[in-house]
């Protein structure tokens, strides 16, 4: 309980004098709300029974009896005890209004503050976290936690606050008019306490179930909207509503566990409170008939009682809030708890040019089973050494899982190698910070990811100041200017979710016109071209032929006519180098280049036969 008021007190950091102000509201509310049973009392007690204020009345009572001119002058102006009751009312609702907005401030700043933490941290963590993570997952604790945690600072501290003010203030308040009917009215205020605490140590796992089982039903919802393309041409709709049943109903039955504990503890709280009241005027009332208590007195501590069962019985939702809020914070802590990827220390000097594109790569070892990836069907690199100089076109060739698509992880810094080397410029890449790095690369990925903006957007990601005839020029290169002239509103056309308003060749030219946009030393192709036509690749890699030298370039493909081009050819296999040299020097020599270069002719010459004239492919 201790270590979760600290964190919750941290929370709090920037934010903790608004949250001073609604306290100091609360309790000037609380000691109002406090003086309008008293002004009951006294009015039924000594304005309309006529009771004798003698010297052992209660000092309140006295002081409250003056303050209205003395029992006979209130005796002639009762309207004054009802108005004096109604202002004090409107001035303790002014006061929790005060109270409730500067809480909901200070709450949504600290959730605000949650959210931009939560988002920049988890765009700063390993790429090997992202590959193990749930982004349904990573959504709930990103959204449903945080919403948690900002309802329980909203609301819930001002409870917990007042409570305690109550126990601390109207105690004493109560004993000074009467102990006997104190000890009677709050016989009972015990037991409430205490199943609440227990009801809040059984309810903490439950709400985890709770909030884990939402989780997981945010994780298939978010799959199938994501793949929905997929699942509509598959005609697998009967398959994923079967598939969502599961968790869904898994959750249900977790909240409705929740919902059976709270109901419970309602039930049971409410009985006891009614019973609390009944007590108090069952006694009370014997006590009048016997001439030892007085019906004004009565009045009061039916009031108070009224004032103080609410927030005991409340005790029960606050406890079980803050064990909501103890599981949420938990939850979001553990992202937070993940180290980011390590950054070496700044070195302006060396980083004040950009690289040449001189890279040298030597022994490279990687494995994913050691930087804690899944291993099944993933390319590792097992002693590659190579070459790049500053200009030249490097393409590199392999089966699928021979360590392609590593080495451009590896080249990004998504990854850190552990054993070999990889130098840019003399500079050990392990040595460099990410961004920076990051900065000296344009990539094209296998699977490229257009935001949902405007195409202009899209195309300035790496270069947000880039003119526009700049953006024409890297569209014309890639082929993808003439079709966005085609579309309504041009480079202001908005495209869909991962740009899934486009083709797969058109989304492929657009991501290698914003590659090529960000003029970088080192443009790597990672299977760039798999989903463009023939003809359209040609034109591609004839622009691409022009602008070398400008750019150290790494091209990655299984197509080998988008390899031909290339000053030198690296096969892979099994993470292994087997083959290097041109496209002629391979094509001539025994080995898997030439298999897969007579494969792929033949294919293309039955097509074309088939077909009568050149097609695309």
């Amino acid at each position: 309980m201790f270590s979760q008021v600290q964190v919750i007190w941290s929370l709090m950091r920037g934010h903790r004098l608004r949250y001073g102000f609604a306290l100091g509201c609360l309790v000037l509310a609380t000691v109002i709300n406090f003086g309008v049973p008293l002004i009951g009392s006294v009015t039924i007690d000594y304005a309309v029974a006529n009771k004798t204020l003698d010297a052992d009345a209660p000092f309140l009572l006295a002081l409250i009896l003056r303050a209205f001119g003395g029992a006979e002058h209130l005796r002639e102006n009762l309207w004054l005890a009802p108005v004096a009751m109604v202002l004090l009312a409107g001035l303790s609702g002014f006061c929790s209004f005060l109270k409730g907005w500067q809480a909901a401030l200070a709450s949504d700043g600290i959730a605000r503050r949650l959210k931009d933490e939560l988002y920049d941290h988890l765009n700063h963590l390993p790429a090997r976290h992202h590959d193990r993570a749930d982004t349904g997952d990573l959504v709930q604790r990103c959204t449903s936690d945080v919403e948690t945690t900002r309802q329980f600072l909203a609301s819930q501290v001002m409870e917990i606050g007042n409570a305690l003010f109550l126990a601390g203030a109207a105690f004493p308040l109560l004993f000074s008019l009467s102990v006997p009917m104190t000890l009677v009215s709050f016989s009972l205020i015990g037991p409430i306490v205490f199943y609440a605490y227990f009801y809040f140590r059984n309810v903490k796992h439950v709400f985890k179930e709770v909030d884990e089982a939402e989780g997981a039903l945010t994780g298939v919802i978010q799959e199938n909207l994501t793949g929905i393309r997929v699942v509509r041409a598959f005609a697998r709709q009967d398959f994923e509503r079967g598939k969502f049943a599961v968790p869904n109903a898994r959750y249900r039955d977790r909240s409705l566990r929740m919902l059976r504990l709270m109901s419970w503890y309602w039930s049971i709280s409410d009985f006891v409170a009614l019973s609390q009241i009944g007590l108090t005027l069952l006694v009370g009332a014997l006590w009048i008939t016997q001439g030892t208590f007085s019906v004004g007195l009565l009045f009061a501590f039916i009031s108070y009682l009224g004032i103080m069962l609410w927030p005991v019985r409340q005790m029960g939702r606050i406890l079980t809030d803050l064990g909501k809020t103890s599981v949420a914070l938990t939850r979001i802590r553990e992202i937070l708890a993940v180290a980011r990827d390590p950054e070496p220390p700044a070195q302006p000097l060396l980083l004040a040019q950009p690289i040449s594109g001189r890279i040298t790569v030597r022994d490279l070892h990687f494995h994913h089973a050691s930087a804690g990836l899944p291993t099944d069907g993933r390319g590792a690199l097992n002693g590659i050494t190579f070459d790049l100089r500053p200009g030249e076109t490097l393409a590199l060739l392999g089966p699928s899982g021979s360590g392609k698509s590593t080495l451009m992880h590896l080249l990004l810094r998504l990854y850190d190698y552990t054993t070999g080397s990889i130098q840019f410029d003399g500079r050990e890449l392990s040595s460099l910070p990410r961004p920076w790095v990051r900065s000296q690369i344009g990539v094209v990925m296998q699977e490229p990811f257009l935001f949902s903006k405007s195409l202009r957007d899209n195309l300035r990601l790496g270069r947000g100041d880039a003119p526009d005839s700049e953006i024409e020029a890297a569209t014309r290169a890639a082929c993808i200017h003439d079709t966005i002239l085609t579309f309504e509103h041009g480079y202001n056309t908005l495209i869909g979710e991962r740009g899934i308003t486009l083709s797969g060749g058109q989304r492929q030219r657009v991501a290698i016109a914003r590659a090529i946009l960000k003029h970088p030393p080192l443009l790597i192709l990672d299977d760039a071209m798999s989903a463009i036509d023939a003809e359209t690749e040609t034109l591609i890699l004839g622009a691409l032929k022009e602008r070398r030298g400008r750019a150290t370039t790494l091209v990655i493909a299984h197509r080998l006519s988008t390899l031909a081009h290339a000053d030198r050819v690296i096969v892979l296999d099994h993470g292994r180098i087997i083959q290097t040299g041109t496209h002629e020097e391979l094509s001539a020599q025994p080995g898997l280049y030439r298999r897969l270069w007579q494969i792929q002719s033949s294919v293309e010459s039955d097509l074309q036969a088939e077909l009568g004239t050149p097609g695309k492919t």
